[in-house]
Formats: C-alpha cells, sequence, structure tokens
C-alpha cells in the first residue's frame, strides 16, 4: 500500500517530467515550428519516453496550449521581475521601452509567433490562443502604464503606450529572420524620446499634473 512519503517523490518526479516536456515543447515550436512539434519530437528533446508524454498530455493539442500557458506565465514572472529593476530619473522611459521589446522577444515569443501563425488558419486554435495572448498584452500595457505614471485619461496616451506594445511585436518578428540588435537598440532609442515627449506635451499643454505615480 502506498504511504505519503511514497506518493510525494513520485509526485515530484511527474511534476519535474511535465516541466521538461513544457520546456522541450517551447523549444520544438521555436525551432521547428509547430509541424515539427510533435508529440515524439517534444518527448525525445525532453528525454522523456512518448508513453510517458501522453500521460501527461494525450493530445498534441493539449501539449501545445499547455506550452502556451507554460509561456504565457514564463513572460509574465520575467515581466515583473524586470519592472522592479527599472531605474528612476532620465533613463526610466527607455529602460522601461526596452523592457517591452524584452517582453515580446525570445524563445518563448519565437514559439509563440509559431502558434499565431497557425492560429490564423485554424479557428478553433485560434479561439484558444487569442484569450492567453490578450492577458500578455494587458500586463504588459499595465506595467508600462503604471512605470511611466501615464494618465490615460488624456486622448493620445493610451494610442501611444498601444503603440509601444505593437512597435515591440514587429521588432521581435524582424528579429526571428535575422539578428536585428544594433537596428533595435537604435529603434528603442527613439521610440523612447518620443514616447516620452508624447506623455508629457498634454502637461505642458494644460499645465495640470499627469498623475500622482513618482517617477
Amino acid at each position: 500500500m502506498d504511504t505519503a512519503s511514497d506518493r510525494e517523490p513520485r509526485q515530484e518526479r511527474s511534476r519535474v517530467t511535465r516541466a521538461r516536456l513544457l520546456d522541450a515543447a517551447v523549444g520544438c515550436l521555436a525551432e521547428r515550428g509547430v509541424s515539427g512539434a510533435t508529440v515524439g519530437a517534444v518527448a525525445e528533446q525532453a528525454g522523456v519516453s512518448r508513453g510517458a508524454a501522453q500521460h501527461h498530455f494525450p493530445t498534441r493539442e493539449g501539449l501545445l496550449l499547455a506550452a502556451l500557458r507554460h509561456m504565457v506565465e514564463s513572460r509574465s514572472a520575467d515581466l515583473r521581475r524586470r519592472a522592479d529593476a527599472v531605474p528612476a530619473g532620465p533613463e526610466r522611459t527607455e529602460a522601461v521601452v526596452q523592457m517591452v521589446v524584452d517582453a515580446f522577444s525570445g524563445p518563448d515569443f519565437d514559439a509563440a509567433l509559431q502558434l499565431w501563425a497557425a492560429a490564423a488558419s485554424d479557428p478553433a486554435l485560434r479561439e484558444r490562443v487569442i484569450p492567453l495572448e490578450e492577458q500578455v498584452g494587458r500586463a504588459v500595457h499595465h506595467a508600462v502604464v503604471e512605470l511611466l505614471g501615464a494618465d490615460e485619461s488624456i486622448p493620445g496616451t493610451r494610442e501611444a503606450v498601444q503603440a509601444t506594445l505593437d512597435l515591440a511585436r514587429g521588432l521581435g518578428l524582424a528579429n526571428l529572420l535575422t539578428d536585428d540588435t544594433a537596428r533595435r537598440r537604435r529603434v528603442v532609442a527613439q521610440w523612447a524620446v518620443m514616447l516620452d515627449r508624447a506623455l508629457r506635451e498634454p502637461l505642458r499643454a494644460t499645465g495640470s499634473p499627469r498623475s500622482t505615480t513618482k517617477r
């Protein structure tokens, strides 16, 4: 008869195996696309048997959607860490823009792009993917507003923040094909200047405080 002490190591092994499968699924999506992210390929990359993979994820769709949720959680946790490290002072806006660009780059974003592309022609998958990606978008948008003390009641402010997210997605897409690091750095610096101006100009026009949030 199993005891609690017997079950705990087994449960921990199960959690470790699941985590390895999800990390492997993200890697397969980023490197091989949706067509290459089969249960067998993911199991091989994770170093587990196909049977063990199917025990955790009976269907490929279930595996890929779980991988997407895993990416969302990973990107959200990374965003929180980066937000805590954003400096105060005149360099703050550029640091925030860089944080947003980083949120839409890297292996997790590359893997998400592959799922977006597949979802474009698969209505059932699209229905599952959109809410998860909207969750990321909302989290990033909220972080930018909070970190910059932006007042979205002022016309144009919300659009300026949203444009930052759209810019970051575009840069992430461009980087998928070539290393765009140098150009991205210049774009980030210039956009930070433009964003800062867009957020501050209403203050000069009205002469009233934009926000009580300290910069």
